[in-house]
């Protein structure tokens, strides 16, 4: 066991340094293309560049991950999310900060599918889930201390400084990957991505999962992108409140990754809990907007955010199952193309009926589509157990 954990701390460790400095350019970001003339309008193109590259090269960088090794894309993709973080720090006017954005997604796309794989190869099956909360709650950390750092060093730096700065938190994940990241060798799986796509996409356990995680990002997604708004414009809350409310979310997020890796961990049948749990938050974002005020609003995001947290747990075991070891990459792959489609989806969609229609229509109709979509979840699940040697069954 002590083993296992010491091969697993330098990936979680490197996992928080490496989405540390994610959420400083989430934070910086935006106010930097204010800074340099900038408009709302551009802002959201940035997001969604990075989001829509994050999506179309997660599967060719889990593919390359199986052909080439786990630790070799992990130490590619820090050095191109480094690279990509002072190329935004050091522009001087809002238009090169599209290509960096852009450079930033593939090392997204390319980072999560290693990380994720890389435990998988490491960690026994049995225990899987709670590695997956170990990583999960890494990166929720990163999450936290980012901004705050970044916030604090505005009291001596200038944003433009502080972004810069923040690429050293890729640095330190690099020496820890050199360091102390297994070496996991790439294996001769040759040039076909369809041969691996369609053994995965084989089992039914996928058509179950896909759905599910399409459900849980559309949901989460389309919260996370409009809450600040929500609380200013709806709830009348002050700017330090909105600010209390996302924090206090974030930490439940945090606190429910280790109790709900061990839940998972111990479930045979997830796709039950995926359907259920999805349908379960996807029903706390239908009450939401009928609530009023600060305690209300986020003692329901502080209870229901632990629910879709286990969710996306049993998804990350799923996933990793569906997949052979030389073919996880390629799964993880799959986990963020979905993941990364559905949390670029649903603001998009669902935010165009909040401007026409205001939040109440917004939130209902966001609320709907997850429960229709957890539905499907448990129609297609297999409803047999899974037997010893074969691939896990959602």
């Amino acid at each position: 066991m002590s083993a296992v954990r010491n091969r697993t701390l330098p990936i979680y460790v490197a996992a928080g340094c490496i989405f540390a400095a994610l959420a400083v350019r989430g934070f910086a970001l935006p106010l930097r293309v204010s800074e340099l003339g900038g408009d709302k309008v551009e802002v959201g193109l940035l997001f969604s560049i990075g989001t829509v590259t994050a999506a179309g090269l997660s599967l060719p960088a889990g593919f390359l991950a199986d052909r080439f090794g786990k630790r070799r894309m992990l130490l590619w993709a820090i050095l191109v999310g480094g690279v990509s973080q002072v190329g935004m720090g050091v522009a001087h006017t809002v238009a090169p900060l599209f290509l960096w954005q852009a450079l930033a997604g593939a090392g997204i796309a390319a980072g999560q599918a290693a990380l994720m794989s890389s435990l998988a190869d490491i960690v026994p099956s049995a225990r899987l889930g709670r590695a997956i909360g170990w990583l999960t709650l890494a990166f929720q950390v990163g999450f936290l201390a980012g901004p705050a750092l970044a916030g604090i060093s505005l009291q001596w730096l200038s944003l433009q400084a502080a972004l810069t700065i923040s690429s050293v938190l890729f640095g330190l994940a690099l020496a820890m990957t050199l360091t102390s990241v297994p070496a996991t060798p790439g294996r001769d799986v040759g040039w076909n991505l369809i041969g691996p796509l369609r053994t995965i996409a084989g089992h039914r356990a996928f058509a179950a999962a896909s759905v599910g995680m399409l459900g849980a990002t559309v949901v989460w997604g389309t919260l996370q992108a409009y809450l600040p708004l929500f609380g200013k414009e709806q709830l009348g809350l002050p700017a330090a409140q909105i600010g209390y409310m996302v924090a206090i979310q974030a930490v439940a997020n945090g606190l429910a990754r280790i109790p709900g890796g061990r839940i998972v961990d111990r479930l045979p049948r997830r796709g039950l809990l995926i359907g259920v749990g999805l349908g379960a938050y996807a029903l706390s974002l239908a009450v939401l907007p009928h609530l009023t005020g600060f305690w209300s609003a986020t003692l329901l995001l502080a209870v229901s955010v632990p629910v879709l947290a286990t969710v996306y747990l049993a998804l990350g075991v799923v996933f990793a199952n569906l997949a052979t070891p030389d073919t996880r990459g390629v799964a993880m792959g799959l986990y963020g193309f979905v993941l990364y489609i559905g949390l670029g989806f649903g603001p998009v969609v669902f935010g165009t009926v909040m401007a026409r229609s205001g939040y109440l229509a917004g939130f209902t109709a966001c609320a709907v589509t997850g429960l229709l979509l957890a539905g499907l979840t448990l129609v297609l699940r297999p409803r047999r157990l899974q037997r010893p040697g074969q691939p896990l069954a959602a």
